[in-house]
């Protein structure tokens, strides 16, 4: 009894560690830059949770971070090292954005899952051919997800500012989405939407699956050991198949609340990272829901207060990504220590 309570209360400190250690060298930066690193944490703790307004940016931040930590976690938890969920995210987005402003006309209970259904299909099927190129040629996933980022955020660059750029457009942008395609804001006039909630049930239905059903449980065991579970009569390639295209579907899908619910248009670049950091993410919390939802929201208020705190001090941006790398040079390490071991994300 004590242990199954205790199990969420470490999952949640595995997730807080890294960053626990990551302030430490902040801490030291900028004593070194003379700078008080009280003060400072105070203020950005302030930013990013001192108020409704600035805890509804703070979600807001967390919400596509917390899609990309779970399309992470769903394939680590099978043994794939996936790193394409940002491939996936540019191009659900796009689908998206032209499916928000060329069916602006639909209602929005049928544009929206329309908009959103499409952009996680779209998602996954650009991660078949890595999946299939795994189990039935053993080409690493990691390569070839790796290289289709690339050509993802290409082909979504060429798209805008090409046959999709908005004419007079100063940026490099689609049209804007139809307001019956935008996601509804929780709190207005706060920017947190329904894709936060979305993204939130997604990642609690994941801790289920993984904790109750037969499916999870086989996706487990593959990750833990491929050849016990050919052994037992899993099928490991369509497990590992099967588990890279969800990834890429919760990629995609993703991408699509990012536009529907907050950028409201497509624009080239428009992700910051978002597929990388979440693997940061889901290496934090373990692939747990728990830990994925922390690292999310901890990742999602050093962007927030990060964004601000410039108004307020003369503290450098630079401050908060070397909070971030060191958050991730942290939980890669321990990371890549397990995998030395031969064991799979976990």
């Amino acid at each position: 009894m004590v242990a199954a309570f205790a199990a969420p209360f470490w999952r949640v400190a595995a997730a807080a560690a890294p960053f626990a250690l990551a302030a430490c060298i902040g801490a030291a930066v900028l004593a070194a830059t003379g700078h008080d690193p009280l003060a400072v944490y105070r203020l950005m703790v302030e930013e990013a949770f001192g108020g409704q307004r600035r805890v509804a940016a703070t979600l807001t931040a967390a919400t596509p971070l917390l899609l990309t930590g779970l399309a992470a976690a769903i394939a680590f938890r099978a043994g794939i090292f996936n790193v394409g969920a940002e491939g996936c995210f540019y191009l659900g987005g796009l689908v998206a954005a032209v499916l928000g402003y060329v069916m602006a006309g639909w209602p929005s209970m049928l544009l929206i899952p329309i908009a959103l259904g499409a952009a996680a299909i779209v998602g996954g099927v650009w991660l078949i051919g890595p999946a299939l190129a795994r189990t039935r040629l053993g080409v690493d996933e990691v390569v070839t997800t790796l290289m289709l980022n690339f050509i993802a955020v290409d082909i979504t660059s060429w798209l805008v500012n090409g046959p999709l750029l908005a004419r007079g457009s100063a940026n490099s942008a689609t049209l804007p989405i139809g307001a019956g395609a935008e996601l509804p804001r929780l709190l207005p006039p706060t920017t947190l939407h329904l894709g936060f909630v979305i993204s939130l049930a997604l990642v609690a239905l994941f801790g289920l699956w993984e904790r109750l059903t037969a499916a999870g449980l086989r996706s487990q065991m593959v990750g833990l050991n491929p050849r016990f579970s050919r052994a037992v009569g899993i099928d490991v390639p369509a497990t590992l198949l099967s588990m890279m295209i969800a990834s890429g579907l919760i990629g995609g899908l993703a991408g699509a609340i990012h536009v529907l619910g907050l950028v409201h248009r497509f624009v080239a670049g428009f992700s910051p990272g978002y597929g990388f950091t979440g693997i940061a993410i889901a290496v934090l919390g373990r692939n747990s829901a728990i830990g994925i939802a922390v690292g999310a929201v901890l990742f999602g208020a050093l962007s927030s207060a990060g964004a601000t705190i410039q108004l307020f001090s003369d503290v450098p941006i630079e401050i908060v990504e070397i909070l971030q790398g060191a958050v991730m040079i942290f939980a890669v390490a321990k990371f890549g220590a397990g995998r030395r071991r031969g064991a799979a994300p976990a």
